[in-house]
């Protein structure tokens, strides 16, 4: 072992992680190895059993509460592109990259050799990581233990407990990644597709234990982003108060299959009931407020802004270039929305906009609107080439 050798380790607190800071000494030979430990919205008892597992192992953690800008620079532009891949709200494909950015920076500040992480080679992270590490340290080496070793999840928890540590979490069979816009559960090990979703988890509760009485909320957007709910503010707060909310009136369960970046499918679980909420009361304000061509197009455009965050392209110039479209189009996203929360169902109530584009006045059946004998004529100059179809047996 060097003990001039250091290395900045993407630590959690879970099972990789906690592993790979001990095989950084033993097998790779650092004698410093700094586990950045970045608050995304996991919660307090993660971040609690992250630092007791740190302190057994005698590391000194670097702490970073990233929670607002996770908020307001990944979440926020994930709403306004109603960011959803294949049904899943891109909440760890965003983390990732915040993260590692994070690891990184503290590489280059300590003068480390090396960044770590503990993804697996069989699943997404590695790519999201590995891409912002050489984005913003592309001179440091990456270390990745579990591909590189070709560690299986019953042989890290065998070492684990070699070393006195309980590999199991505190909550749940599975284990998974949390941050304050999904929770991943238990990514690629659901092999039976006839299991039923786990219901002993964080946030939501099965639709026959919620409670009786509906829950409404009340938001407020303004440029396409949520500015108050129910008289919350603070950016971060919301998220963790539609989680509480949603969650307990059974929103936000998310049980797919999906496509990862090497083509293999797996059934991924997932809670998400903030961004179940945020996504399903923005996209209707804009269709509240956007034009129809508008729509079309950004519904594209959503699609493969989702498609790239999925991917691992955060820091693509696409990525950046899909933003300005998007960010033009939510000057006129504000206004309100009424929800109802209902043991698992959610049913908007009221909606209203002073950009609104809704005109009962003009398109009523029940009002004079515009004379409909003006519509004559473009009716017969659109159906023209319907008129040259028919004769060509088109």
């Amino acid at each position: 072992m060097c003990e001039s050798k250091s290395v900045a380790l993407a630590y959690s607190g879970g099972l990789d992680s906690t592993l790979i800071s001990i095989l950084l000494k033993e097998r790779y030979g650092f004698g410093r190895v700094i586990p950045v430990l970045v608050d995304v919205g996991q919660g307090k008892e993660e971040i609690e059993v992250a630092m007791e597992r740190a302190e057994k192992l005698g590391l000194e953690v670097r702490f970073i509460d990233a929670r607002h800008e996770f908020a307001t620079e990944y979440v926020f532009r994930c709403i306004k592109a109603n960011g959803s891949y294949q049904g899943y709200p891109v909440g760890t494909s965003m983390t990732r990259v915040l993260i590692a950015s994070l690891v990184a920076k503290v590489a280059v500040e300590e003068k480390a050799e090396a960044v770590a992480h503990g993804c697996t080679g069989k699943g997404n992270d590695q790519f999201r990581m590995e891409s912002a590490f050489r984005y913003y340290a592309p001179q440091l080496r990456i270390i990745a233990p579990v591909r590189e070793l070709n560690l299986s999840r019953t042989e890290e928890e065998e070492m684990l407990s070699k070393h006195g540590i309980d590999p199991k979490r505190r909550r749940g069979v599975l284990g998974g990644d949390i941050n304050m816009w999904s929770h991943s559960i238990g990514s690629g090990q659901v092999e039976d597709l006839r299991s039923q979703f786990p219901t002993d988890y964080f946030w939501v509760l099965p639709p026959e234990k919620a409670p009786d009485e509906p829950k409404v909320v009340d938001l407020e957007f303004e440029n396409g982003v949520p500015v108050d709910v129910d008289g919350v503010r603070d950016p971060v707060e919301i998220i963790s108060y539609l989680n509480v909310e949603g969650g307990r009136n059974g929103v936000g369960a998310i049980d797919i299959m999906e496509d990862g970046i090497i083509g293999l499918k797996s059934r991924e679980l997932y809670e998400a009931p903030a961004a179940t909420i945020l996504l399903a009361t923005h996209r209707d304000l804009e269709h509240l407020t956007l034009t129809k061509e508008q729509l079309r197009l950004k519904g594209s455009i959503d699609a493969l802004w989702a498609d790239i965050v999925y991917h691992g392209l955060w820091l693509h110039p696409l990525r950046k270039d899909l933003d300005a479209f998007i960010d033009s189009t939510q000057k006129y996203v504000s206004g309100r929305v009424r929800l109802k929360l209902y043991k698992g169902a959610m049913r908007i109530e009221e909606r209203s906009s002073g950009t609104s584009l809704f005109a009962p006045e003009r398109r009523s059946v029940k009002r004079g609107g515009f004379d409909q004998r003006d519509s004559t004529g473009a009716v017969k100059v659109y159906t023209v080439p319907f008129e040259l179809f028919g004769e060509k047996g088109r």
